[in-house]
């Protein structure tokens, strides 16, 4: 008995085919060489400070935070491994903070932890901020693909895997996550 295999079916297979290959080495064989895009381990901002704190080095002790305090690489790291920690609204509340509400970054983690709270619609906003100011944002690319997942739409997940591939993001962790997402729909 003959199969027909369908387009969509072969532009699937096609986009999946590198996590498939990554086999027993799961995503964090493309982590390697990455922009810190894969999940953040855990410091002493998640293990041992509460209620939104932050570890500070300097005082080598949880603090408050406060905008004048932390410069904002600071801000983004602590928030970004919250939003991991699932402390969602204790990492937007640092990220608005952030002296650079334009940067990148921090509109992309302000996509990722009002998605993962539940507010798909301003978390899209966020992606989609992050994106018009930097195009070739992987990161973003690969987020917005997971909510693209989240809300069923397959296509537009795709396409945003393709958006990675075209702007050289191939052997990249974003790329790797969403391709793995869409294979068994788990998502970052």
């Amino acid at each position: 008995m003959k199969q027909t295999i369908s387009i969509k079916q072969t532009l699937l297979a096609a986009a999946l085919a590198p996590a498939v290959m990554l086999g027993s080495f799961g995503v964090s064989a493309f982590a390697a060489g990455s922009d810190s895009s894969e999940p953040p381990k855990p410091t002493q901002t998640t293990k041992d400070c509460k209620n939104g704190k932050i570890w500070d080095k300097k005082h080598k002790k949880c603090m408050t935070v406060k905008s004048e305090m932390f410069d904002d690489d600071t801000l983004y790291t602590a928030a970004r491994e919250l939003a991991y920690d699932g402390q969602y609204d204790n990492a937007i509340n640092i990220l608005e903070l952030a002296a650079n509400r334009d940067d990148p970054r921090i509109l992309n983690y302000l996509g990722f932890a009002n998605r993962k709270a539940g507010r798909m619609e301003v978390g899209m906003g966020y992606y989609k901020e992050a994106l018009k100011k930097n195009p070739d944002y992987i990161l973003a690319r690969s987020y917005m693909g997971q909510a693209y997942l989240q809300q069923k739409n397959w296509s537009a997940a795709r396409q945003q895997l393709t958006e990675i591939d075209a702007r050289g993001g191939k052997d990249t962790w974003a790329y790797a996550s969403l391709s793995n997402s869409l294979l068994n729909s788990r998502t970052y």
